[in-house]
């Protein structure tokens, strides 16, 4: 018996200090408004095709290039009634390896490259820092959808970006509030 109770006092102890480090946060929105979401028109597992672009481009600290939009879009939205105003969703961003500077990093074989995400074409850098709101779409009065045109382009943060491939994801959903 002095077994199991020591056997008990030893393990107890390190198990209820490794689960206090264990913490998942969840996160969600309950909301009156629902809407649909395409990315360029897919609703699942979109994927943005973005251009090939010359190392030497990206040659310079805080270098960019290939800058590509891409459209979001609602629909099957409940409109907003007259006298209400317009309705402002923002779009949620959660990049799933971030940078310091709030880029995302690419997983691909180019070194120095990076990618960034811009609240618009020919916009201005959106600094992903956990989950990011950024405005755009715009549910007008009597209007059940709508679209705004977001951005991503090629950054080298450090500078000297070598040839080879670019991948970086990020997640994505609606903020109402």
């Amino acid at each position: 018996m002095k077994r199991i109770a020591l056997i008990l006092a030893t393990t107890f102890p390190v198990m209820a200090f490794a689960a206090s480090q264990n913490t998942i946060t969840f996160k969600g929105q309950v909301s009156d408004q629902t809407c649909s979401v395409t990315v360029n028109g897919n609703a699942a597992n979109p994927v943005i095709l973005m251009p090939t672009v010359s190392a030497a481009a990206l040659a310079s600290a805080n270098s960019t290039a290939g800058e590509t939009p891409f459209t979001i879009s609602v629909s099957g939205c409940t409109a907003p009634g007259t006298g209400s105003g317009n309705l402002a969703i923002k779009t949620a961003f959660l990049g799933s390896n971030v940078t310091s500077a709030g880029n995302l990093v690419n997983a691909g074989g180019a070194t120095n490259v990076q990618v960034q995400l811009l609240d618009g074409a020919g916009g201005t850098a959106v600094k992903l820092n956990g989950i990011t709101s950024v405005a755009g779409l715009n549910l007008k009065e009597g209007e059940t959808s709508a679209s705004h045109d977001f951005a991503v382009q090629y950054i080298s943060e450090a500078g000297g970006a070598t040839a080879g491939t670019v991948s970086a994801t990020a997640q994505y959903a609606l903020d109402y509030l």
